[in-house]
């Protein structure tokens, strides 16, 4: 997620300081992705080391207001007008971990699926609990909040079918026959190649 850009598109619609940004951010996303105040101040000075954000007037109570700069609005423009690029690696810690408990002898990878499954599935019904409990169904910030709370529905539903699809594949292999063994060769200086994915009809 970019804080980056969503601090400057709030900027945009006005000066703000510090606990305000924070206090705009949880509710245009209904705190589904807490911000502490000291990352909101660490991504103001970048901003303005990068000549997108100014800081403005102080208030009464020493309340620093922050102001966007022509730089940052052509930012906030270049964000919302492109679309969000995944990253090509795998990152994902849940992956990473079954792929290597599949390959390590000993482990009951069907039991570790288990207890995943269980933990995402109370992760599903209490996303779908809580998308229902807002009070005002047709205003902007339940909206907004609900974006949010769809995605990470999505989200949990596709992580419980994956897992499904990876219990699967498993049952077809003996868990003898996935374990590794750790390797003699020694391995060379620097990364590995990374693993590219066939093309589809490549060689024909």
């Amino acid at each position: 997620m970019s804080v980056r850009q969503s601090l400057l598109a709030i900027l945009d619609q006005g000066p703000c300081y510090g606990y305000q940004l924070r206090a705009e951010f949880d509710r245009r996303t209904g705190s589904t992705w807490p911000l502490n105040v000291g990352q909101i101040y660490n991504t103001l000075e970048r901003l303005d080391r990068d000549g997108l954000v100014e800081k403005g007037d102080t208030d009464d109570q020493g309340h620093v207001y922050w102001r966007i700069t022509d730089a940052g609005r052509d930012e906030v423009r270049d964000w919302l007008d492109s679309p969000v690029t995944r990253t090509g690696g795998t990152r994902d810690e849940l992956a990473i971990k079954l792929a290597i408990a599949a390959t390590l002898p000993g482990v009951d990878v069907a039991e570790v699926i288990q207890r995943q499954r269980s933990a995402s599935m109370a992760q599903l019904q209490e996303l779908n609990r809580a998308k229902y409990a807002g009070s005002d169904p047709d205003g902007p910030e339940e909206l907004a909040w609900s974006l949010v709370v769809d995605s990470m529905i999505f989200a949990a539903e596709a992580e419980v079918r994956w897992l499904d699809h990876t219990e699967q594949r498993l049952a077809l292999h003996p868990q003898h026959a996935m374990a590794l063994e750790l390797s003699a060769a020694r391995p060379k200086r620097g990364r590995p190649a990374a693993v590219q994915p066939e093309t589809q009809g490549a060689g024909r």
